[in-house]
């Protein structure tokens, strides 16, 4: 049983390992199961979006508005109606779309792989060898908690990294990451230990 191949200070969530269980060969064992932390969360690079977010939907609200209620031909306001929707979204929506996507998202550690299952509408699984993670760092906060990152996070994604990005799109081109766990020192240390096992 998998109980018996955890250690004492890293105690498995047994709601997220029955829903990571059929993603498990036979004789693959789960040492870690955790969940991000819900809520609203800021990250460094929202240092630079929202001001410049707030810039962009400010102005996109007024131009639309302004021609909105002039004499301006019909295409001109419909212009403005795809810049206020981006600036609604980089503004407020993205928040509330990573807040859906952390609800929805489990981590496991195995004894092979780290797997990431996320998906706000459908699920969809990530798994990477751990023989094959060429770096693996993190980041902790006072608390303990803390994202690690699952491979190399360069010059171009240094202001985007706290774990993953702030877009759908952007997401998905991001290093993987297990981001805003708790006792993130610990989860690390189980990796490098697995790591350095294999």
């Amino acid at each position: 049983m998998i109980n018996q191949h955890q250690t004492p200070h890293t105690p498995l969530d047994f709601d997220i390992e029955s829903e990571l269980r059929d993603t498990l060969s036979k004789d693959e064992k789960l040492l870690w199961a955790g969940r991000p932390e819900t809520g609203l969360k800021l990250r460094p690079s929202d240092a630079v979006l929202i001001p410049f977010s707030l810039m962009w939907c400010g102005f996109a609200i007024f131009w639309e508005s302004t021609v909105f209620f002039t004499d301006a031909p019909f295409f001109f306001k419909l212009w403005g109606i795809p810049f206020v929707l981006v600036g609604l979204y980089i503004t407020v929506g993205r928040f509330i779309i990573d807040i859906l996507q952390r609800k929805n998202t489990i981590y496991g550690i195995t004894n092979d792989r780290v797997i990431i299952r996320s998906g706000i509408f459908s699920k969809q699984t990530k798994s990477l060898n751990i023989r094959t993670i060429s770096d693996i760092t993190f980041k902790e906060k006072s608390d303990g908690s803390g994202t690690i990152s699952l491979g190399p996070t360069g010059l171009g994604q240094s202001m985007l990294f706290a774990g993953n990005n702030w877009s759908t799109w952007s997401r998905a081109k991001s290093t993987p990451s297990l981001e805003f766990i708790g006792q993130v020192r610990k989860v690390y240390n189980i990796l490098i230990e697995r790591q350095r096992a294999l």
